[in-house]
């Protein structure tokens, strides 16, 4: 394996490089595999023993000072993102402050019900839910948010009472290293959140280890499948699946179009368009297509590429130069079918940035919902036009994807905005705004082909890692027999 970011040393380690300029090198780490998993999961599992018994209140509070922890490390954690995960400094900082109001966030949830109280059908008898955790849980994360996910992932499960190991992407392990040590640095014991660094070797083997009860994973759809199979296969567990996305925003004639083109701008090319929430296809009325296209268009040529430590820099570089490789290959391939670039379509060379990889922002018309650069997601600044005659059509474009996991409608009206908000088959739908920027306090997550029904964030988030007990306490003194003896 090698490639223009995450580079093998020999058999053992693997470098970690910043994407902006390949050839420096942030930290070389070593590769892991069964046996590190192994290490990593007695570790967690000794560990959680103990953890399971501190009180959720007092678990809280330490989730709470990592928040506070993150907070003033902000600035030096933002620029290590910036640094290994090509994100532009605004975007990185907003990644630590994603994981900073989360860590505020779940530890108000450590003095909330975790449970129900429910009516027994029989007198003089009780019946209510608990929550319990499952012990060690096992995490795949990716780059693209090295920060904010492990922290979606990591709170709620040490809030739940469990112990963590985390396999973090092999091109962001610094900043996976650096969210374990603020946690650790507030109080949170080391040995309650365990790193394993590596590849395939790694992900494989934690996703089948016997002494995990949980798996959270984050990534691509092929990865995903390969993942909950393997993890089904070999034992009950709990698995979590977030995948990818296809996001389409649907405009409507009585738009307000300017709106509309800083919505389709921003979605699509912030993070370079490496979100799973990015907005892939624009879905609009065919009567206000041209205007549109040509506006975002003009505004996708008008962005800086450019380091991501620039201030003045728009958008950086994608992850890695195969990454490149594939964008540009779905846009020829888009091309053949019969679309059209209305600007970009390339990468480019950027002065400061030698042998980093950048992809101009792309925006395509004449795009086909059967196209394949309409089904199939691109994880990069490529914005692909759908032409359609009303609402209903645009639905149904939106949801001929396999993927479903966000979606915009921009309208004045509110009829045909809460139409498109039932109609539309994701687990995100946002009403005259883009289909980036999901907030920490709303459950996450999609449907079809983009997860497995679980839910990341909100209230919701703590079910992928905890097990419901449902407990009877009969005090009336007799045996007593439900659907019997309360019915003649």
């Amino acid at each position: 394996m090698k490639s223009a970011h995450a580079t093998l040393r020999g058999m053992g380690t693997f470098d970690s490089v910043n994407p902006a300029r390949p050839g420096e090198v942030l930290g070389t780490r070593t590769l892991g595999g069964a046996a590190e998993v192994d290490a990593a999961v007695a570790r967690a599992a000794a560990a959680q023993r103990a953890w399971a018994k501190v009180p959720a209140p007092a678990r809280a509070e330490m989730i709470a000072a990592t928040g506070e922890v993150l907070a003033a490390r902000k600035a030096e954690l933002a620029e290590l993102v910036a640094r290994e995960a090509g994100k532009v400094l605004v975007e990185a900082n907003g990644d630590v402050q994603e994981a900073i109001d989360m860590g505020g966030f779940v530890a108000g949830l450590g003095r909330m019900p975790m449970g129900e109280t429910v009516a027994s059908e029989l007198p003089n008898k009780m019946g209510y839910t608990t929550r319990h955790p499952v012990g060690v849980v096992g995490m795949i994360t990716p780059w693209n948010f090295p920060v904010a996910i492990p922290s979606w992932k990591c709170f709620p499960a040490l809030l739940a009472g469990n112990a963590v190991v985390l396999k973090p992407s092999e091109f962001a392990p610094l900043c996976a290293e650096a969210f374990v040590a603020a946690c650790v640095d507030a109080g949170i014991p080391g040995d309650l959140l365990n790193i394993v660094h590596g590849a395939r070797d790694a992900g494989a083997a934690l996703a089948v280890h016997p002494g995990v009860g949980a798996l959270s994973f984050t990534g691509s759809v092929p990865t995903g499948r390969l993942v909950a199979a393997a993890a089904a296969e070999t034992g009950p567990r709990l698995v979590s699946l977030e995948l990818g996305g296809k996001n389409a925003m649907v405009v409507m004639p009585d738009a307000d179009l300017e709106l509309v083109v800083d919505g389709a701008v921003w979605g699509a090319f912030g993070t370079a368009g490496q979100r799973c929430t990015s907005t892939s296809r624009l879905v609009i009325d065919r009567t206000v297509a041209d205007r549109v296209t040509e506006q975002v268009a003009e505004r996708a040529a008008g962005l800086r590429l450019g380091d991501p430590m620039d201030p003045a820099t728009d958008v950086g570089p994608v992850i890695t130069a195969e990454s490149g490789r594939r964008i540009t290959g779905m846009v020829e391939a888009a091309l053949d079918e019969g679309a059209e670039v209305a600007t970009g379509g390339a990468l480019v060379e950027v002065d400061g940035c030698e042998g980093g990889t950048f992809m101009q922002p792309t925006v395509l018309r004449g795009v086909k919902p059967s196209h394949r650069i309409a089904l199939d997601e691109v994880f990069g600044p490529v914005l692909s036009v759908i032409e359609v005659d009303g609402l209903d059509e645009a639905i149904d474009v939106v949801n001929s994807a396999e993927y479903g996991l966000s979606a915009a409608v921009y309208t004045s009206d509110i009829g045909v905005a809460m139409r498109a908000v039932d109609a539309i088959d994701t687990g995100i739908v946002y009403v005259n705004a883009p289909t980036i920027g999901a907030e920490i306090q709303l459950p996450f997550g999609g449907t079809k082909h983009t997860g497995n029904g679980f839910r990341e964030a909100g209230t919701r988030g703590i079910e992928q890692f905890s097990q419901v007990k449902t407990v009877y306490i009969d005090y009336s003194g007799r045996l007593q027999r439900a659907q019997i003896d309360n019915r003649e």
